[in-house]
């Protein structure tokens, strides 16, 4: 029998879910547990955990007792807020990878295809009483390039949904290799190559050192003068300033934002440092490309059937890579 806690405040349809998959296992959820000692003492016995955000749902004296912990697994599937020296050398961590891929690749086409027919930029003309028929251009998304910087269950979720408009597929992944029918896969050293070819640029890659503030100045010029460029991966990965000035100064380019520099979830608060929200070519969205109906009790049974494996034969997926 194997101890297991969850470390998140689950809900009732969360929590059954979470005990029909451990059941016959030492289940325990941390909320349970109003004293501090038997809080202790549950941490000491802890091999597996489940957990939302562990740099929040810990304190101080909680990280004490995480010395046992052989495996983590994250509801999320970034993991970009984990502060692995909260565990030992020795434990894995595993992200939940291609849970909320269906809902947020869907979030992406939908994103994809307001900016290049600028729907709500004519709906505003026409309830300013302006009906501009002729003048109202819009961009062709059947035969055009869509290139995926982040090839995983995201990116291969979005090229799938896009397929029926024709789009040729630029990937970009960790290996430069897949094997999924697209056009180009390379690895970020072929990062120029896809933003100078394709109509629509897709972040859908982890934040980690290499990927920091990885889409700039000199990016953004390489982009087609009326490229779309999506983030539903990290705001950081995007430098916010020239995000901005880019927008600014072409205002044929656009930028759908689902995920943001400054959120509540890892800084407990929503913040911008640029009045984005002033620009006619940005579309944004609270970094909701995942939230659908049922999707949370989804992601929890997921990530806790990843977690049984662990247990069981130890092929788990998302393992993350501890920084050096």
């Amino acid at each position: 029998m194997h101890s297991i806690t969850v470390s998140f405040k689950p809900d009732k349809e969360e929590r059954e879910a979470i005990g029909r998959i451990f059941s016959g296992n030492d289940l325990s959820f941390l909320v349970d547990y109003d004293d501090k000692k038997r809080r202790a003492d549950r941490l000491d016995q802890t091999e597996l955990l489940i957990a939302w955000n562990p740099t929040n749902e810990f304190d101080d004296d909680d990280r004490k007792h995480l010395y046992n912990v052989k495996f983590v697994q994250l509801i999320s599937a970034g993991y970009d807020h984990l502060k692995f020296e909260m565990f030992s050398p020795g434990c894995r961590i595993a992200a939940n990878q291609g849970a909320y891929a269906l809902p947020m690749a869907e979030h992406v086409v939908a994103m994809i295809l307001e900016r290049a027919k600028k729907l709500r930029q004519y709906h505003d003309l026409l309830a300013d009483g302006k009906f501009e028929q002729w003048r109202s251009v819009t961009k062709q998304i059947t035969g055009s390039t869509l290139g995926i910087v982040g090839f995983g269950s995201i990116g291969k979720e979005a090229a799938r949904m896009m397929s029926p408009f024709s789009v040729r597929v630029l990937a970009i992944n960790t290996t430069g290799m897949t094997d999924q029918q697209v056009e180009f896969c390379g690895t970020l050293k072929d990062l120029d190559f896809v933003l100078a070819k394709s109509d629509f640029i897709v972040l859908s890659l982890p934040l980690n050192e290499g990927t920091q503030g990885l889409i700039g100045n000199r990016e953004l010029e390489i982009m087609k003068p009326d490229g779309i460029l999506v983030n539903v991966a990290r705001g950081a990965i995007v430098q916010q300033k020239a995000l901005f000035e880019h927008l600014k100064s072409h205002p044929e380019f656009s930028a759908c934002i689902d995920a943001w520099w400054v959120e509540p979830f890892r800084q407990g608060k929503f913040q911008i440092d640029y009045p984005f929200f002033e620009l006619p070519n940005l579309l944004g969205s609270p970094h909701n490309s995942a939230m659908v109906d049922g999707i949370m009790v989804h992601g929890v049974a997921r990530a806790a059937e990843n977690a049984l494996e662990f247990l069981g034969n130890g092929n788990v997926k998302g393992l993350v890579p501890r920084p050096d």
